[in-house]
């Protein structure tokens, strides 16, 4: 056994040994230090300008957006008539939440990979035409106006039968610039067309008028400058009754529609008190 003064010399021996592995087993941090990565720019900034141009409506596909919408069938009264607000500025107070509203999400998306996309230019862009996505509205957006180029079922064999007309002729239904004062009358006509399965012709007709502009309150966002754009839709089927509805949207720069009223068939007034559907932006 090694005596105490021994164990003791052996430990003196070694601390500086000790001493000379510390000092080579240092180590260097070479990591390279954290890069934050860019912001990505956005795409379009709202200016509030009290106009909404072109590339302030452009199409955002494969965006998802959650509306706020009345029951199927369910009226719902509604007051289109804005309210004065601070420095002589309107207001329409649509932020209740009704226990009622339900949730639905719809999204833009390409022509391409669509059963009817062979009938329409390859650069157009597909939106529902009603939130329960049966039916799909076809679109084209250029430097001038969004147009409205026809319409196609969702599938080819839908269960209400197939439809698929496409106008002679675009219907602009947003022409740019959109700025209060703007009014114009867009028509679109469809040939050898079907609709829900039978055969049809017609003639749409399209009144816009932009009348507008003001604070929108909604249940989950504030929009200070919205435009209300008014469309009197009239059809004229080549057999059957003429019909027209009024709809009130109020459009937001950069957001595009941010709340629709649609009225009952047969509206006569431009600010009517009960709406047949009713959608609204929402989280």
């Amino acid at each position: 056994m090694m005596k105490p003064t021994k164990l003791f010399a052996a430990a003196l021996v070694l601390l500086p040994l000790a001493a000379a592995c510390s000092e080579n087993l240092t180590v260097v941090d070479e990591r390279t230090p954290y890069a934050p990565g860019q912001v990505e720019p956005l795409t379009c900034v709202p200016n509030l300008d009290g106009k909404i141009d072109s590339n302030e409506l452009a199409p955002a596909l494969g965006v998802p957006v959650r509306l706020l919408v009345s029951p199927v069938g369910r009226e719902q009264a509604v007051d289109l008539v804005p309210k004065p607000f601070e420095e002589g500025k309107l207001r329409w107070d649509y932020s209740i939440d009704r226990a009622d509203d339900q949730a639905a999400t719809i999204e833009a998306s390409s022509i391409k990979g669509k059963w009817y996309e062979k009938s329409f230019p390859e650069t157009a862009f597909v939106a529902p035409f009603d939130v329960a996505g049966r039916t799909e509205a076809i679109y084209q957006h250029d430097a001038s106006a969004v147009s409205l180029l026809g319409l196609a079922s969702k599938e080819p064999n839908a269960p209400e039968g197939q439809t698929l007309y496409v106008y002679t002729a675009p219907i602009a239904v947003y022409r740019f610039p959109l700025t209060p004062g703007v009014t114009y009358t867009s028509v679109g006509e469809v040939r050898n067309a079907t609709l829900r399965g039978l055969p049809y012709a017609g003639k749409d007709t399209y009144e816009v008028r932009v009348d507008a502009v003001g604070q929108l309150d909604l249940p989950d966002v504030i929009f200070q400058q919205a435009l209300r754009v008014r469309t009197k839709v009239t059809l004229e089927p080549a057999a059957g009754a003429l019909t027209s509805q009024v709809q009130v949207s109020f459009l937001f720069e950069c957001f595009g529609e941010v709340a629709r009223f649609t009225s009952k068939t047969g509206e006569k007034a431009d600010d009517f008190t009960v709406a047949s559907e009713v959608r609204r932006f929402g989280l």
